[in-house]
C-alpha cells in the first residue's frame, strides 16, 4: 500500500497520510469483501483512490469520486447471511468504540475528518481555530492510536454504536423543532450546563443563553433548519445542518452549519459553532 501510495503521491510524508487514512476506511468498509483472495488487490484500490483523492484536491483534473472504490459488490445479489450482518454491526462498535479512548481533541479532528462533511484541512482548522499544521499532526497521531488500539482491543467486548447515535439524533430532531417553536431556552437547561461557552463562527465568545436569541433571529428571518448528520461518542457529539434561506432573500445565511458540542459528565460544557456554504 505504501509503495502504491509512494508511486502515485511522490512525496513520503503524503504518502503516509495517504496508507493511514486508507487503512482506517478499509477496517470500516472490511465487510464488502466476499472473496479473501481479493484482499490484496482491494487493499491497494483503496489506497488508489485515496490518494487520487488527494491529488484531485490539489488540481483541476476531474478524478473518480473516492467513495466509488468503496461499493459493496453489487454483482451478487444473494441477501446477506445474518451472520455477516452480526459480524458488520461488532466492527462497527469495535471501531466505534476505540474511536472514544481518544482524546477529546483527537476524537473531534477524526470525527469531522472521516465522517461529516467537514473534510478538508483548511475547514477542520478554521473550525477549531487551529493552525492547519497541528490539525494534520492531531490526525497522524489519531490514525497511529487508531491502529494500535484497534489491534489490542479486538477481542474485547464494546458499546452498541448504533444506540447511541440513535441517541443524540433524536435529541438534535427534538432541539431543533423546539427551537423552530421558540422554546430552546427550555430545552438548553436540560441538556447544557448554565456555565457552557458557545464559540460563534464570528470569533465571539458568549454564554449559553445567547443561543435562543440567534435562533429566534434566524427564525423570525424565514430561516428554517434541516438536520443532515449526527455523529456522536460519549464525549464530542457533532451535528451538521442546511440552513434554508427564504426564496426571497436565499443569501441571508450561510446555507449549512456545523454545531460541535463538547460533552462533561452528559452535559454540554462548550459548543462550537461553525457556518458553511455547502
Amino acid at each position: 500500500m505504501h509503495a502504491v501510495a509512494l508511486a502515485l503521491l511522490r512525496h513520503s510524508q503524503d504518502a503516509e497520510d495517504a496508507v493511514q487514512e486508507a487503512v482506517l476506511i478499509a477496517v470500516r468498509r472490511i465487510g464488502d469483501i466476499r472473496d479473501p483472495d481479493a484482499v490484496g488487490a482491494w487493499l491497494r484500490m483503496v489506497v488508489r483512490n485515496v490518494c487520487r483523492a488527494q491529488l484531485r484536491k490539489m488540481s483541476a483534473i476531474p478524478m473518480p469520486e473516492v467513495s466509488e472504490a468503496f461499493e459493496a459488490d453489487r454483482s451478487n445479489p444473494t441477501p446477506p447471511d445474518p451472520a455477516e450482518v452480526l459480524d458488520q454491526h461488532a466492527l462497527r462498535d469495535w471501531v466505534w468504540g476505540t474511536l472514544q479512548n481518544l482524546s477529546p481533541t483527537l476524537q473531534l479532528v477524526t470525527l469531522l475528518r472521516y465522517f461529516t462533511d467537514v473534510t478538508s484541512y483548511q475547514e477542520i482548522a478554521t473550525l477549531c481555530a487551529l493552525p492547519i499544521g497541528t490539525v494534520r499532526s492531531r490526525l497522524n497521531q489519531a490514525r497511529t492510536k487508531l491502529v494500535n488500539a484497534l489491534l489490542n482491543s479486538a477481542e474485547q467486548v464494546h458499546d452498541d454504536a448504533a444506540t447511541l447515535h440513535a441517541r443524540h439524533r433524536k435529541l438534535a430532531t427534538e432541539t431543533i423543532e423546539s427551537a423552530d417553536r421558540g422554546e430552546l431556552a427550555s430545552v438548553l437547561c436540560d441538556w447544557w450546563s448554565p456555565q457552557a461557552n458557545v464559540f460563534w463562527s464570528t470569533g465571539e465568545r458568549m454564554g449559553i443563553d445567547s443561543v435562543p436569541s440567534e435562533w429566534d433571529r434566524a427564525v423570525s428571518a424565514g430561516v428554517g433548519h434541516k438536520l443532515l448528520n449526527v455523529v456522536a461518542s460519549r464525549e464530542v457529539v457533532i451535528w451538521e445542518a442546511a440552513l434554508l434561506n427564504p426564496p426571497k432573500d436565499p443569501f441571508r445565511f450561510p446555507s449549512g452549519v456545523v454545531w460541535v458540542h463538547f460533552l462533561d459528565r452528559g452535559r454540554v460544557s462548550k459548543t462550537l459553532h461553525y457556518a458553511r456554504h455547502l
